[in-house]
């Protein structure tokens, strides 16, 4: 294929190939924009910070098992080619996200309902552990060269542009639905869900008008396709050095800045800094379409001066900036600071609610909500409840202030008190700030790394030996930041410090961060292989 035919039908290969995995990572990552609510609705109401902790878990699992569906697809694609197989990791993706949508919760099924979703995420992981390297090697295989920086950068953008569409659908349906409808058993949280389906089906359709990979097809014709992908990529020594050289030395530094910059961040605002859902939200979307473009500027860099400084300094800047970073996040949320500002002639508390629980009524939740505003537009809003239980049912009709004290059983030992925060506009453009910075840094490591990898390895065996390393990297190291983050956070409280430190759960991806800026810093070459077909 000259390179003149290779130009014209490039953009055509990039959409087709990036319609398909952005709408993969919109898949995988809904869930992960919806933990709160997901451990609400599928574990025990009052299993508190366990069932937000196991709902992590199962967002982790699903990338734990991704390295699996890498071995698992990457054998098929350097047997079988690379259209089929990522053909139905589409398939395979859509169909689990559909079906987690349609799950019952824990007060209709129990137990059951948790451990389907764990199911359909694990079938989650091992089709985007087949995905990437398929659209990876598909795009870097037409690329001219010189430019494979370039091109593969734009397959670099879907993961974000994939969470960017979750974002804002998830913003969209909410707006619309309000708080309580969203959050219901059957509310508007499953709706990014059930959408899946029609944009897989879309993809599936564009997919289908593609052709083989000309390198994969000129190897086929040949009858030089790997008999055993897996033995040639892990069991001969020089390309399982290769391996481990892209796994430590590259993809597992890349993976912890990648989920550290946008789940890491996107959690620590709306759990720890308490901003509000919506806001934590916009503030997520401002600074990801801010800094999209910096994957394909980093790609095309990667083209002039090679892929190893840029990805390794990306790696260096998180090490140094994550804590300050947020730090500041912290500062600008917390109240001490604002106690000035605050504007006593709007801050109000609303009328006491008592409201009976759906299952006993002699169970009512007393709630009462303060609305703390400040002059410069910040509003932090406290919801108070306490639970009370009666000696005989409650009708929610008669008022609160008329209940007889003497029916009162029980009343809990500590109000449960629910704080959302709002931000005035430039505490909220401050944060945007530092999000951006931060996916500043994933374009540096994420914008050159499909280039770096398909340039490791030879064509026969590359889907496989580059799927492995990339979804050890970002599946094990970088999917498990938001979980052993939060985990971390949880042991260092102490009965003298019982909020622990909100900082700590940042030392494990500035600790594997380190660790492999180190490695590639001594193994890695910067230089550049414009022959691929080998």
């Amino acid at each position: 294929m000259s390179q003149e035919i290779k130009q014209s039908k490039i953009a055509f290969v990039i959409g087709a190939s990036s319609v398909g995995t952005l709408i993969e990572w919109y898949d995988f990552y809904i869930f992960g924009m919806l933990a709160t609510i997901i451990s609400k609705q599928f574990f025990p109401a009052d299993a508190g910070t366990a069932a937000l902790l196991s709902t992590l878990a199962i967002f982790a699992a699903g990338f734990i098992v991704r390295p699996f569906g890498a071995l698992v697809f990457g054998r098929l694609g350097d047997l079988i080619g690379r259209k089929h197989t990522f053909l139905l990791t589409l398939v395979i993706m859509g169909g689990s996200t559909f079906a987690i949508g349609l799950v019952p919760g824990y007060a209709s099924i129990g137990w059951a309902a948790p451990i389907l979703v764990l199911i359909l995420r694990l079938l989650q992981g091992l089709a985007l552990g087949g995905e990437y390297g398929g659209a990876a090697t598909y795009v870097a295989e037409h690329a001219p060269a010189g430019q494979r920086g370039f091109w593969t950068s734009w397959i670099q953008t879907t993961a974000t542009l994939g969470l960017f569409l979750a974002l804002g659908i998830i913003i969209l349906i909410r707006s619309n639905q309000g708080v309580e409808k969203f959050s219901a058993e059957w509310g508007g949280w499953r709706y990014p869900f059930w959408i899946s389906i029609v944009l897989v089906g879309v993809s599936v359709l564009i997919r289908m008008r593609m052709s083989e990979s000309p390198m994969f097809t000129k190897l086929k014709s040949e009858g030089k396709t790997s008999a055993n992908p897996l033995k040639e990529s892990f069991g001969q020594k020089r390309n399982f050095k290769m391996v481990l050289l892209a796994l430590f030395g590259a993809v597992m530094g890349q993976g912890v800045v990648w989920y550290t910059g946008q789940f890491y961040a996107q959690s620590f605002i709306e759990n720890v800094c308490k901003i509000d859902f919506i806001q934590s939200r916009n503030i997520m979307l401002v600074a990801i379409l801010m800094a999209t473009p910096c994957f394909v500027l980093f790609g095309w860099l990667s083209d002039k001066v090679g892929r190893k400084w840029i990805m390794l300094f990306g790696m260096l800047a998180a090490v140094l900036t994550y804590r300050p970073i947020y730090q500041q996040f912290l500062t600008i949320s917390s109240t001490q600071n604002r106690i000035d500002k605050i504007d006593l002639t709007k801050t109000v508390a609303s009328a006491v609610k008592a409201k009976t629980d759906s299952k006993d009524a002699t169970k009512i939740y007393i709630t009462q909500s303060f609305d703390t505003v400040y002059t410069d537009g910040a509003v932090f809003k406290y919801t108070k409840t306490d639970t009370l239980k009666l000696g005989a049912t409650y009708n929610t009709l008669i008022p609160i202030d008329s209940l007889n004290p003497s029916l009162i059983v029980s009343k809990s030992a500590k109000p449960n008190v629910v704080i959302e925060k709002t931000l005035g506009s430039g505490d909220a453009w401050s944060m945007i700030w530092l999000v951006f910075i931060q996916i500043v840094y994933v374009t540096m490591v994420y914008g050159p790394i499909a280039a770096f990898l398909v340039e490791l390895f030879p064509t026969k065996i590359r889907y496989t030996s580059m799927s492995l390393p990339y979804h050890i990297g970002n599946g094990v190291f970088g999917g498990l930041v938001p979980f052993l983050g939060t985990l971390i956070v949880e042991f260092s409280k102490t009965a003298q410090n019982p909020k622990g430190d909100s900082l700590a759960g940042l030392w494990y991806p500035i600790g594997v961060a380190a660790v492999c800026f180190i490695i590639g810093l001594i193994y890695l070459s910067n230089k550049i292989d414009k022959e691929v077909m080998d």
